[in-house]
């Protein structure tokens, strides 16, 4: 029996995990690879009652599960993992009925302290309070935090692969100076129509989210588990990459155009398959890290806790 424990030493919680490793191996092997980590913990801010972070397991992105439910109908304590490198735990009513993949649960003694952890993470995120970071590691295993490096053929590939995943140990546990730039309304190349805020910041969380969910992942996906080949893929990537880097690039996210800049000239003359797949891999889980933090820094306090609908257009009789 394998088990794993998240300790959120800022609020003063953990749980132990029991997986399951009778189903869903595909899932579990690489987060168990992954081990040990740290993370920023999120919670859902759609679905309902359950947490949420970015394990840095690669291989979760393309990994095909064979078994899925409802979790909106699952058991609090039901831990599941899913191809935007989620690692989710369910503690209350869900209202997304999302087909998901179930890889363990929280042990029994430890389930009725989750609505009380979810309850201090969601002050965290949602309430502008300060980030909680989960360390996840093996039961009885050693605590430590790192990003496993995919193997490439070329040099060229493998110093990329170091630059990325060192900058990802990095956004896993504190935000980049970047980031916290423009949250704080820094913007460089004077982003911000008319000095606006967060109309920019809600642009950059719009670009990242499907950067790092879709199009990094997509592009892993269609490489590991179709023919589609790789001179299509290459300019496939160009094509999904360029523009929305670029974009950030200009509302201050520069590490992340200047990456991205750098593998699609790299692509360009690649001829490994398990290359791309890496270099992709690699900045999908950058990516999906940048993201975490657009939502622990939003500014969610500017909305408030209810929502008026104040029309502002009106319609001629004729219209």
């Amino acid at each position: 029996m394998r088990q794993i424990e998240i300790a959120w030493q800022s609020i003063g919680a953990k749980v132990r995990i029991t997986l399951d490793e009778g189903r869903n191996a595909e899932l579990v092997e690489p987060l168990w690879a992954a081990l040990p980590y740290q993370t920023l913990q999120g919670h859902a801010l759609v679905a309902g009652d359950c947490i949420y972070h970015v394990p840095p397991a690669h291989d979760l992105l393309h990994a095909v599960p064979d078994h899925r439910v409802d979790r909106k109908i699952q058991p609090n304590g039901t831990v599941f993992c899913s191809s935007v490198q989620h690692l989710t735990i369910k503690y209350g009513d869900l209202t997304e009925p999302m087909p998901t993949s179930p890889i363990g649960s929280v042990v029994p003694e430890d389930v009725d302290a989750l609505p009380k952890i979810g309850q201090m993470v969601w002050d965290s995120v949602h309430g502008n309070g300060a980030p909680v970071i989960a360390q996840v590691r093996r039961v009885d295993g050693e605590a430590g935090h790192g990003v496993r490096r995919m193997p490439a053929e070329s040099a060229s590939a493998r110093d990329l692969i170091e630059r990325i995943a060192a900058e990802t140990e990095r956004v896993l546990i504190e935000p980049t100076d970047e980031l916290v730039a423009a949250h704080e309304g820094r913007f460089d190349q004077g982003a911000g129509t008319k000095n606006s805020v967060l109309t920019t910041l809600v642009c950059i969380n719009g670009e990242t989210r499907p950067l790092g969910y879709v199009s990094h992942t997509g592009l892993v996906r269609a490489a590991r588990l179709t023919d589609v080949p790789l001179s299509a893929l290459v300019e496939m990537a160009k094509i999904l990459l360029v523009k929305p880097t670029e974009f950030l690039g200009y509302c201050g996210l520069n590490t992340l155009w200047d990456l991205t800049q750098d593998m699609v000239a790299l692509l360009a003359e690649t001829t490994s398959r398990e290359d791309f797949i890496a270099l992709m891999s690699h900045m999908a889980t950058y990516t999906n890290a940048l993201g975490a933090w657009n939502l622990q820094l939003f500014p969610w306090e500017l909305g408030g806790d209810t929502w008026t609908f104040r029309p502002t257009i009106t319609r001629s009789a004729h219209a």
